[in-house]
């Protein structure tokens, strides 16, 4: 269930609640006139099944009520309630499969910022994935996988390109390519600091790594990996099954990737820098494609559920 509070201004809080009466899986309507402050208005709360919650959401806002008053949703952990149980039940669909559009936006717009806090944890990654290419040591590779912040980008632009929304492709993209960018290049000095004290050396560039080859040798199966995990990703962000996420950053290579293009072509080995490069771009080709793919077709099943609830009355009479 989710927990909607409104703020509405004065004369406009009986169409907010009839909105609300005529919203399926809605319940636990409570109205206190007089009590916001700021903005001046009445304060409306209500409870509304996941699942239901996309299309009260966006009605609301094509009412204006973002601009003129205020529109707060928050996750309910525990609901012990029979009639928030029949909510559920009369909406349509699985709370599970339900995409919050809103939210997923917001979520991925604040997730596709260049910020300094970004670029600290995918330099950080790539500065522990460095050490684990050139220890051939496929734990720090995991970690660094765990930690690198990339797939935020990636769900942005996905996001984007499904809700038409270029500004948010272009915040993406440039959270993406510039954060590697200055990861990379911070890599690279890391790399020949490391050289200087000794920690680092060619001959470890050159020597075989059978535990982390693959970072620098793409195939197919770079990408199908790629596209699964891309699957898997956006699966959990909009269903907010966010656990999935630590599985998705450790299954596909980009920070290490980038780390082993980084660290080889400060030894100017520009085999392996090209063979990291074609990595990380069929990385995050899959991901971008899969994630697109994947909420097309979410969309599509929630406008087969709607089309099917609206004709269920026509149907019946």
């Amino acid at each position: 269930m989710l927990h909607l509070r409104l703020i509405t201004p004065a004369d406009r809080t009986d169409d907010v609640v009839r909105l609300i009466e005529k919203t399926v899986g809605t319940t636990h309507l409570v109205v206190i006139p007089g009590a916001a402050r700021n903005p001046a208005g009445d304060v409306v709360m209500c409870d509304v099944a996941r699942e239901a919650g996309d299309e009260l959401i966006g009605a609301l806002r094509e009412s204006g009520l973002d601009r003129t008053g205020s529109i707060a949703v928050e996750t309910i952990d525990l609901s012990l309630s029979k009639r928030a149980d029949e909510a559920e039940e009369e909406a349509p669909g699985e709370g599970a499969d339900a995409v919050l559009w809103e939210q997923l936006r917001d979520a991925t717009h604040e997730e596709s910022t260049l910020n300094v806090t970004y670029l600290a944890f995918l330099t950080v990654a790539t500065m522990l994935a460095a050490c684990g290419v050139m220890l051939d040591n496929a734990i720090l590779i995991v970690g660094a996988m765990a930690v690198g912040p990339e797939f935020g980008p990636l769900a942005g632009i996905c996001t984007a390109l499904v809700q038409r929304a270029p500004q948010l492709v272009w915040r993406s993209l440039w959270a993406l390519l510039a954060g590697f960018a200055v990861a990379m290049v911070m890599t690279a000095g890391f790399s020949w600091l490391m050289d200087v004290f000794g920690l680092f050396s060619k001959s470890m560039v050159e020597a075989d790594r059978p535990n982390t080859a693959f970072i620098w040798q793409p195939d197919w199966m770079s990408f199908v990996v790629a596209f699964l995990a891309g699957i898997a990703g956006t699966l959990s962000l909009t269903s907010a099954k966010s656990g999935a996420l630590i599985g998705v950053a450790i299954s596909v290579t980009t920070v290490p990737a980038a780390a082993n293009a980084a660290v080889a072509l400060s030894y100017t080995d520009y085999s392996q820098t090209w063979g990291s490069t074609k990595q990380l771009l069929f990385n995050l080709l899959g991901i971008v494609v899969a994630g697109t793919l994947t909420l097309l077709a979410q969309k599509w099943f929630w406008a087969m559920q709607r089309k099917r609830q609206v004709a269920r009355p026509d149907t019946a009479g």
